[in-house]
């Protein structure tokens, strides 16, 4: 083996490594709900039938959001045993903006700016073992974020 293909075979073995990590946070990407074009598909592709209001969600968002392209978003549970909360924007391309998991006793608690393509209900959704509960708010978007 000369030198010449001694480096090419350590190069392809190298794109092979850091590409490895890659595929396996592909794995965990959620196509069919994130590519969802309404609500209703959104809430299939994430597993959920049913939905119960619940007081126990914290939702802090803007009654107005002066540009969609930046509307502050925080959520926090007080559900005992929360597992997930998924960020929806009704009239967005896309409805599904985030779903975060919680594990090994994590803080359910989310900080996020995200995109509104116009005026919505932005709907958060949270598990709880098998369960899912939901708040929502009306938010007022004078220029839209997506396009």
């Amino acid at each position: 083996m000369n030198r010449r293909d001694w480096l090419r075979a350590m190069v392809a073995t190298g794109v092979l490594v850091l590409l490895a990590p890659l595929r396996a946070l592909a794995a965990g990407w959620n196509k069919p709900a994130f590519e969802a074009h309404n609500v209703g598909d959104a809430l299939k592709g994430l597993g959920i039938s049913r939905v119960g209001p619940s007081r126990d969600i914290v939702l802090i968002a803007p009654d107005m959001a002066e540009n969609g392209a930046i509307v502050q978003v925080e959520v926090e549970s007080r559900i005992p045993g929360t597992e997930s909360i998924s960020i929806l924007v009704e009239k967005n391309p896309t409805p599904l903006v985030a779903n975060y998991l919680f594990s090994g006793g994590a803080e359910p608690y989310v900080i996020t700016r995200i995109k509104m393509a116009e005026s919505s209900e932005l709907k958060i959704i949270v598990k709880a073992g098998d369960q899912f509960f939901s708040v929502a708010k009306q938010v007022e978007v004078a220029l839209g974020g997506c396009g």
